[in-house]
């Protein structure tokens, strides 16, 4: 079941949802909208390579916005740090973002249980189209787990995003091999 604007509401008084910053006005009827941050990134070599560390350089989006442009992987991050302790989040792209043509994420868009960040967002866009830091790029919804979990994502051993963060966050795959 996918929780309502009141079920998050109670969660986030309980403690088991954590947003911050957290807004009223960003709480929908079943989703709360996320806020792309100020920094984005790109890897710096031509071609990635699964096993090691691929490097990335950081920017600052200015003020007047940064035009994306097709063929590109930026790494982008929200401006909001969330905490999930018992229901699945998974982001997705809000339908006006996806309508100018830009995907938030490649294949990551299910967290899980126990994951305290920010979330890193695969961006890419099918044409060149201007962004800026704050604009609403996704949503939040929280689903209801239907049994307890045996270790949260923030105490598995073998997490790689656990780091909390406000810039995004290059692929940790190398860790894998």
């Amino acid at each position: 079941m996918i929780l309502t604007d009141t079920d998050i509401l109670r969660e986030i008084e309980q403690g088991s949802i954590v947003i911050d910053p957290f807004s009223r006005g960003c709480l929908g009827s079943n989703s709360y909208d996320i806020h792309l941050g100020n920094t984005l990134a790109v890897y710096t070599e031509p071609h990635l390579d699964a096993k090691i560390n691929n490097p990335i350089t950081e920017f600052t989006i200015p003020d007047s916005g940064f035009l994306m442009q097709p063929n590109e992987l930026y790494l982008g991050v929200t401006s909001e740090y969330t905490e999930t302790h018992s229901h699945i989040p998974f982001l997705e792209g809000k339908s006006s973002v996806g309508r100018l043509g830009i995907d938030i994420h490649a294949t990551a868009g299910k967290g899980d249980i126990g994951y305290c960040n920010t979330w890193t967002l695969e961006i890419s866009v099918k044409k060149p189209v201007k962004v800026y830091a704050g604009m609403p790029i996704g949503q939040l919804i929280y689903f209801t787990a239907s049994g307890p979990v045996i270790t949260l994502y923030k105490d598995k051993p073998s997490a790689k995003y656990t780091s909390r963060s406000d810039r995004p966050v290059s692929s940790k795959m190398y860790k894998n091999f």
